[in-house]
């Protein structure tokens, strides 16, 4: 089964193109349905009524066809309406008329909370559709709603998020839980969508996306990386598992160049040489012995992979190493300072076009804004874009970090990593996820599939952490490195017995 694929809003409105005129019961019906079921086990032991918020589009008639269901099953509903019924689209014009011949009554504004408040608002607002910023009347609402003390079901998506974008419009309905359709969209994935969606119920609503469109999006999971994940066998020596080069560690932050060296090792990779640039730096760490220390004029003649950046700094002395770096025919990460030199210095960036060997990009989105001559606001706009752009332009496979990672390939494809928590915006984490990254491209792993599991891991392992009380408020890049370990060997362990069952 392939990973959970996620479209924008164009091929969400092709799919339904497609399957509209032979829909039966209609689509409205089954998404009005589903989100009624996703209501009714919200607040299956919740005493109260229930608050319906319906807008004058088609997310409205889904609304209207979830009150006159839960009307049907005895909950007390209260609907407002924020339209004009004669200008409703044809669908939800008939789920409104069905809802008012059921006995169901629309108000014109927000009630007053009744004692008790009511057991569940539904946000039934605004769709997938929704362009411009939500003003006036209608964010007053959203405000009102986001206040009160109740659950709070958004359907298909918090009415104000852009669906393809993740960003606010204006103001946006938080939800507790948000009932989407047909397929994932990306706005619910990433930048402000995982503050604002709650837990997400997808229903497919008898719709096969892929069979309709084919998906160049998907929300990572350990499918991607599956046919990886092998047991290394018994008769085995470390000179089978690569040697890995981290290139950085400037005056002052050969700490970070040590970070990704140690999450190296701990993933598995067979030698490990840190090619520090500060001369002042030991010729050991004394916290991980086992990594090999060395000046970074001195780096290894052909290691397997080579991770250049993390304290790297933008020195003449930098800049030289990462030349080296670019034009080895190996597979090569760039992180940190290596990006920042790469935008600065256009000869390095026709280098990296030009490379023949994998190239991975792992930007923050400052540095992403850089590598596109723009800004971190303008990548942060449209994420997506900024990722696949840069994946395009520098023949690189590149993750634009942030909350919902973002993994484009040079062909166009992307990915959202929802794995990760507020605990990871700390100092070195970055470092971290190029050591781990640098580690399976060492031991052979192609690298879409290395930079895929490397983010996903981290991310995890963090999760674990944040579960066992380790964050995420003062969660350490180091602390991710062990957990990460263990994490990576159960998944190992897992797909080991999963091949001995098949």
């Amino acid at each position: 089964m392939p990973a959970m694929p996620a479209y924008f809003v164009r091929d969400i409105l092709e799919i339904e193109r497609q399957c509209l005129p032979d829909a039966q019961p209609p689509l409205m019906e089954r998404a009005g349905c589903a989100a009624a079921g996703d209501a009714a086990r919200l607040i299956a032991h919740r005493p109260g009524p229930v608050l319906v918020v319906c807008g004058p589009g088609n997310n409205g008639g889904d609304g209207f066809v979830l009150a006159r269901e839960l009307r049907r099953s005895g909950r007390e509903v209260a609907v407002v309406f924020a339209g004009d019924s004669t200008r409703l689209p044809r669908d939800a014009a008939r789920a409104h008329a069905e809802y008012r011949g059921a006995g169901g009554e629309t108000l014109t504004d927000l009630p007053p909370a009744p004692e008790g408040g009511w057991a569940l608002v539904v946000d039934a607002l605004f769709g997938i559709g929704l362009q411009r910023p939500i003003e006036g009347r209608i964010r007053d609402w959203i405000d009102t709603l986001n206040a009160l003390p109740s659950l709070r079901l958004a359907i298909d998506i918090p009415s104000g998020l852009e669906a393809d974008t993740g960003r606010v419009l204006g103001a946006c309905l938080r939800a507790t839980r948000t009932t989407t359709f047909i397929a994932l969209k990306p706005g619910l994935l990433t930048l402000d969508g995982p503050d604002y969606c709650g837990e997400i119920s997808l229903h497919r609503i008898g719709i096969e996306a892929a069979a309709h469109v084919p998906p160049v999006g998907h929300r990572v999971d350990a499918r991607l990386f599956a046919a990886h994940l092998a047991p290394r066998p018994r008769n085995t020596h470390k000179g089978m598992h690569g040697d890995a080069c981290v290139l950085g560690g400037s005056p002052g932050m050969a700490g970070a160049a040590l970070l990704a060296a140690r999450a190296a090792l701990w993933l598995g990779a067979g030698r490990i040489y840190a090619c520090l640039l500060d001369p002042a730096a030991t010729g050991i760490d004394p916290g991980q012995p086992e990594l090999m220390l060395r000046p970074a004029s001195q780096m290894p003649e052909r290691p397997s992979a080579i991770a250049a950046g993390p304290g790297l700094g933008t020195s003449e002395a930098a800049e030289r190493s990462l030349q080296t770096a670019i034009h080895c025919g190996i597979p090569l990460l760039l992180d940190a300072d290596a990006l920042n030199l790469v935008s600065l210095r256009p000869a390095l960036a026709d280098a990296v076009k030009a490379r023949q060997a994998a190239t991975l990009l792992t930007p923050h989105p400052a540095e992403a804004g850089r590598l596109l001559g723009t800004g971190t606001d303008a990548v942060q706009a449209n994420r997506i874009a900024a990722a696949t752009e840069i994946a395009r332009n520098y023949r690189a496979f590149t993750v634009l970090k942030g909350c919902g990672s973002v993994i484009a390939t040079p062909d166009g494809r992307w990915f959202i990593n929802t794995t990760g928590n507020p605990g990871m915006a700390s100092a070195g984490m970055g470092d971290v996820l190029s050591g781990l990254a640098l580690a399976l491209l060492a031991q052979g792993w192609h690298a879409e599939a290395a930079l895929i599991c490397a983010v996903h891991l981290h991310g995890a392992a963090a999760d674990q952490l944040a579960d066992d009380g380790i964050g995420p408020v003062g969660l350490t890049a180091g602390e991710t490195i062990p957990a990460a370990r263990g994490l990576f060997n159960t998944w190992l362990r897992t797909a080991e017995t999963a091949g001995k069952q098949a």
